[in-house]
């Protein structure tokens, strides 16, 4: 499913001209653009396979990444399959991720994330995981509006799950750094982090006692991505550093879990 976003390009003839020569493509042409977190809510809509794979358009597919990823999903039946990438620098250079050995060792058989917190660590954006559409739907999670639109599912989907899987093998090819990429473009709309975590903080309310193990966790989380934020050139506007470094520490107070303690130093 092709979800041409009213791409001021020529992209969505480029996928109708696809879609003519091969029927399994689906194209859906949006009359407004409303972003990736719209554009994936209505890829979701519109699928009907048992898992859901949310791919951006200006990655690559790694070599048999779809023919490994099916056999791990037959083998293992979960609700979220986790498996690694590689980064694909502006020079041409491609790097393994950061987090790799993260997915190491896995036992072969599902756990959920009491089993294996450290999961939590892996890259929380919709590409580098397959998750079985039901189990996707059933919980009541959307992508957000704007920046960071993946945050108010990957981590409640983790936090549900009762079968995660990891895949120690490169499947995805992320172009880091390339130029015009949201996420390395000066502008407010890095503000909306903190919108993004509002929602993942309310579904652990929704979800009652049960969820209440995962909340430091996340919290720290939140906090380690908008120090992240505001420390990388080139993402917040100079002149809004300083709005910026209140509503991280407004969400502190906030979300701050009652007896949390944190680890010293300038983060």
């Amino acid at each position: 499913i092709a979800v041409d976003d009213a791409s001021p390009d020529g992209c969505g003839a480029i996928l109708d001209e696809y879609a003519s020569r091969d029927p399994r493509i689906r194209v859906v042409h949006l009359e407004h653009n409303g972003g990736l977190g719209e554009a994936r809510n209505t890829g979701l809509e519109q699928a009907r396979g048992e898992y859901v794979w949310f791919v951006d358009s200006d990655d690559l597919l790694a070599e048999e990444a779809l023919t490994e990823i099916a056999r791990r999903l037959t083998a293992a039946r979960p609700d979220v399959l986790f498996f690694d990438y590689a980064r694909m620098l502006p020079d041409g250079r491609v790097e393994p991720s950061p987090r790799a050995h993260l997915l190491r060792d896995a036992p072969p058989e599902p756990f959920d994330l009491r089993s294996r917190p450290s999961v939590l660590e892996l890259m929380m954006t919709a590409w580098n995981k397959a998750i079985r559409r039901d189990f996707l739907t059933g919980i009541g999670v959307r992508f957000g509006q704007g920046l960071y639109e993946d945050l108010p599912v990957t981590y409640p989907i983790l936090v549900a799950a009762e079968r995660i899987s990891l895949l120690d093998r490169v499947c995805y090819l992320y172009r880091e750094r390339r130029a015009g990429a949201i996420t390395a473009t000066v502008s407010d709309r890095h503000f909306d982090v903190f919108g993004q975590y509002e929602k993942v903080f309310a579904f652990l309310d929704g979800r009652g006692p049960a969820a209440e193990e995962f909340r430091a966790q996340l919290f720290d989380r939140a906090i380690w991505h908008y120090t992240t934020i505001i420390d990388e050139p080139g993402r917040v506007p100079a002149a809004r550093r300083r709005e910026f470094f209140r509503r991280m520490a407004a969400h502190f107070a906030r979300f701050r879990p009652a007896g949390h303690s944190y680890q010293a130093g300038a983060r």
